[in-house]
């Protein structure tokens, strides 16, 4: 395994596995016996950085969510698991009843949220700290500087070490990040966004959030991490969902336009030169290239951990690279 930094404050910084396991389909899809044999496999390798929210998975039976986190604990404290793991979870999207979703009744990030939501998050998990907490969804009823406040206290008591944001408009990170450095107060250090190697549309709205909120990680966010180095971006559903290679994954709709065949085509042919799945050399890409990328996979079997462990250790060649990178 290979390991990269996130944080830069010595006393919440954190050393993390290069890719991270996430657990969003655990005690819910996936059930408890095949999410502990992921989870151990994946430590055994070297793995350290577990990723869930504290709404996985509500969708699956119409609760408000918890499954994930309530079996991370269960798992923790079956395996005598400490602070050697990492991990992080996410707030706001959480719905405030069963039976509602995070697009019309969500918990929000009020300052009164962030310190409930996170406590009964730590609960779960049986966790002393946080070690990593995002504000998961945009709440443009809140005014960022409280949710900013709220993160910070419980950062200054110790109960939560970083912080992050995910699915957030760019305006917003650097607005929340603005008013929490002028106020004296930790701010997000590591971005959580859906990356991959190809590449959505980006002239239709996106299906959940009209206003764009949601969605990859546009020219614009990668912009902002090359002139922001302190930041991370942990890359969510980096291979699409199985989508490159199987044949009963099609490719979401916002992936049809002119620019995936040939990209898709560069893919295939790197895959065949290099002896190794589509999959794998995706997360090389992600891993090899000049951003700072960590790739965060979920997975439902401990062959499909295996296959992304292997990419790990695959370089890929500049030519190839650049390959990749040119074909549109």
């Amino acid at each position: 395994m290979k390991y990269r930094t996130i944080g830069t404050d010595p006393t919440t910084r954190r050393e993390v596995s290069v890719l991270a396991l996430g657990a969003m389909l655990f005690g819910s899809v996936t059930d408890e016996k095949t999410s502990f044999a992921v989870l151990d496999r994946y430590v055994e390798a070297g793995g350290n950085f577990v990723d869930t929210s504290d709404n996985y998975a509500f969708w699956t039976d119409g609760s408000q969510g918890g499954q994930s986190e309530e079996l991370l604990g269960r798992w923790r404290r079956s395996r005598g698991i400490g602070d050697e793991i990492v991990f992080a979870t996410k707030l706001g999207a959480r719905p405030l009843a069963p039976g509602t979703g995070y697009t019309d009744n969500p918990e929000g990030l009020s300052v009164k949220v962030v310190r409930e939501a996170a406590e009964r998050s730590r609960e779960r998990l049986g966790l002393g700290r946080i070690d990593l907490l995002y504000a998961h969804i945009e709440d443009a009823t809140v005014d960022p500087l409280e949710t900013m406040e709220g993160f910070g206290e419980l950062v200054a008591e110790g109960t939560v070490g970083l912080l992050g944001v995910s699915n957030h408009a760019i305006w917003r990170v650097e607005r929340a990040r603005a008013v929490a450095a002028a106020a004296g107060l930790p701010g997000y250090e590591v971005l959580q966004y859906q990356h991959s190697l190809l590449r959505p549309r980006t002239d239709i709205p996106d299906a959940l959030f009209p206003d764009g909120s949601l969605g990859g990680a546009t020219a614009e966010l990668r912009g902002y991490l090359r002139a922001e180095p302190a930041l991370t971006l942990v890359a969510y559903s980096p291979l699409l969902r199985g989508a490159y290679v199987r044949q009963d994954k099609p490719l979401p709709a916002d992936y049809d336009h002119p620019g995936t065949p040939p990209r898709l085509a560069a893919l295939r042919t790197v895959a065949r030169e290099t002896g190794t799945s589509p999959n794998q050399v995706v997360l090389a890409w992600q891993l090899g290239g000049g951003l700072p990328v960590i790739p965060l996979v979920g997975m439902s079997s401990v062959a499909q951990l295996e296959e992304n462990l292997a990419a790990v250790d695959l370089e890929l060649s500049p030519e190839q690279r650049e390959r990749l990178d040119a074909a549109h």
